[in-house]
Formats: structure tokens, sequence, C-alpha cells
């Protein structure tokens, strides 16, 4: 099927309304190597999950087999077919009520709200917005919505906005080690973040990339961080360009009011991924 076959053609349409439910246990064993990861003190069981790492748990438990070429679940069954695009995850919302806690199981029921395609600056791009609830013994914790990209192969930008001034800051060098780990914690098989010669020579990437989601999870923190006494209602998050090994990365951001923050990921050549936080008053 032609890359540049269109949303209509394929009535992609109906894949809106798919739903599937899944359930988890929210181990112990996972939020420790999610600590050992990211550096940090783990928490117990009994405790809440730290923010984001919900992303470990809920994965579909696939054979390599039933893997596409990119290391992707094959799609065109909940997901829409990728029309020889690459699939990206541009970015996302999550509401929250209550966290999750560890040691007990868990359900996300999801759904795909919407599939839009758009003409962006590098061609058809294909939209797919996948709405997450997540329950625990009966009581709704939070909503999360997905936003995934299917683009047509285009090298991938390299620049963007220089950074805003930031009220904190730290940063990390990311290393093949952590995206490893960071990949095999969250079950993703997607061969950008681990597989050199693939990135480089297919996906046209100048390295290994960061993974979107992790970028989100440092951002967020760093703001939880510089806050601990806050709570948490509302992130939202977008991609604006990848990430790849070479660079430090810039973990910073700057409170907007009492209830609002804004955050970014930026390095030498701009903003990475920004965001939006939102706590309770």
């Amino acid at each position: 099927m032609q890359a540049t076959t269109s949303n209509s053609e394929l009535n992609l349409s109906e894949w809106i309304g798919n739903h599937q439910n899944t359930q988890d246990s929210i181990c112990e064993v996972l939020v420790r190597r999610m600590a050992a990861t990211l550096g940090v003190t783990s928490p117990k069981i009994g405790e809440p999950l730290p923010a984001l790492w919900h992303w470990m748990f809920f994965q579909p438990e696939l054979n390599n087999t039933e893997l596409g070429e990119d290391g992707h679940p094959q799609v065109g069954g909940f997901m829409p077919p990728a029309l020889g695009r690459n699939r990206m995850w541009a970015g996302g919302s999550l509401e929250f009520s209550q966290p999750l806690i560890i040691g007990k199981p868990a359900t996300c029921d999801s759904t795909i709200e919407n599939v839009v395609e758009k003409q962006g600056s590098t061609g058809s791009l294909v939209f797919v917005t996948v709405r997450h609830d997540y329950t625990q013994e009966g009581e709704h914790k939070f909503t999360e919505r997905q936003n995934i990209v299917y683009r047509l192969p285009t090298p991938p930008k390299h620049t963007s906005d220089t950074a805003p001034k930031a009220q904190w800051s730290t940063h990390v060098t990311p290393s093949s080690t952590l995206l490893f780990r960071y990949s095999a914690v969250t079950f993703n098989g997607h061969r950008i973040h681990y597989d050199y010669p693939y990135v480089t020579d297919t996906e046209g990437y100048d390295n290994l990339v960061v993974h979107g989601p992790l970028m989100a999870t440092l951002a967020l923190h760093g703001c939880l961080n510089d806050h601990p006494n806050k709570v948490l209602k509302s992130f939202k998050y977008r991609g604006v360009r990848p990430a790849t090994l070479g660079d430090d990365i810039h973990i910073e951001g700057t409170m907007i009011n009492d209830s609002q923050a804004d955050v970014w990921i930026s390095n030498d050549n701009g903003v990475i991924q920004q965001g939006q936080v939102e706590f309770a008053v």
C-alpha cells in the first residue's frame, strides 16, 4: 500500500472508537528498576506510583514475530495501519485525580478518540488520539490522552526556538545505557532508541533517539522536585523536535502563577520538548 494513500481512501475513521482493556499489577520490582534507571530513591509497596511511571505497565506482550520492522507492535488492529509512515509519540495530556498504588492490580481502558490526516511541512501526517482511563480497585485514578503521529520518512528537524529564561534548571547527558534501560523497563521495542544501524541508515537520524516519554518524565519531575509541597492536577506536553545522543539536555521550567508552570527540555540547538503543569489550588 502506498504511503501517499489518504485517510479518506482507507477510511481510517473506522478505527475511531476501537477499545481495549488491559490489566496489570503495579509491581514493586519494575518500580525499583525504574528508580535505578532514573537514579532516584524507589518508593515502596503501598506508596503512590510517581507520575508518568505508569508507562512501564499495560504494555502489549507480543512475540517478536508480531512486531513491525521498526520494533513497534504491528498496526492495523487496535491502532490504524502505518501506511508506510514512521510512527512517533508526539505528546499528550494527563488529568490526575489520584495516583496508582504500588503493589495492587490496576486496569487501563483504552479508546481511540480521533484519527485525522493533516498536511505538514514534511508532507502528510496522520494524528491518532488515544484515551486511557486508569482504575484501581474499581476507583478511577486518572485519564491520559496520547497523541501518536504517523509521518512520511523525512530528515529530522535539528534546530528550534531558543529556550526561555528558566527559574530552575538541571542537565542530563543521556547515554546509550540509559536509553536501553528505559526501553527495557517500559518494554519498548522501538529500534530508534537502541539500534544504531537502523536509526541512522533506515530512519535518517544522526544517533540514537532519546525517548519522548523519558523527557516528559524528567521535565515533570524537575518541576515537582522544585515545588514538593504542591499537588499535581494536570500535565500537557508535546515534542518540538527529536533529541539524539551526543549533547547534554537541559531540564528547565518557570512558574507562571501559583498554580501553573511552563516546563521544557532543551539543548544548545533550542527547545526539544515543552509542557505545562497545573497544580491544585
